[in-house]
């Protein structure tokens, strides 16, 4: 089980994220844009850097939703691969089957 805390801090950073998404992209979108003047896209690029840093989708890392681990993580099925074998071996994931050799 991963630290309380850092669970947390992943959940706060998702709810940055979502709630500066819109703000962001619009950012970019005009300090990207070539065809406006050096002096608005730098602007943007300013305006940009003051938004929180973990507002950031890149700062965003999966977590199991079960145990809150970070690596050895499934996406499609979004736990850990311990989770993903507790859960095969109770048989409450359709399709996996318990294997030994």
């Amino acid at each position: 089980m991963a630290k309380k805390s850092m669970i947390e801090r992943e959940k706060k950073r998702e709810r940055l994220v979502a709630q500066y998404a819109a703000k962001r992209a619009e950012l970019k979108e005009i300090a990207n844009d070539e065809s406006r003047p050096m002096e608005e896209r730098f602007k943007a690029r300013l305006q940009l850097a003051k938004l929180p840093r973990n507002s950031s989708a890149t700062r965003l890392h999966n977590r199991c939703q079960l145990t809150g681990r970070p690596h050895a993580y499934y996406r499609k099925l979004k736990v850990s691969r311990i989770m993903l074998r507790e859960l095969g071996s109770a048989g409450q994931i359709p399709g996996m089957v318990k294997s030994s050799w």
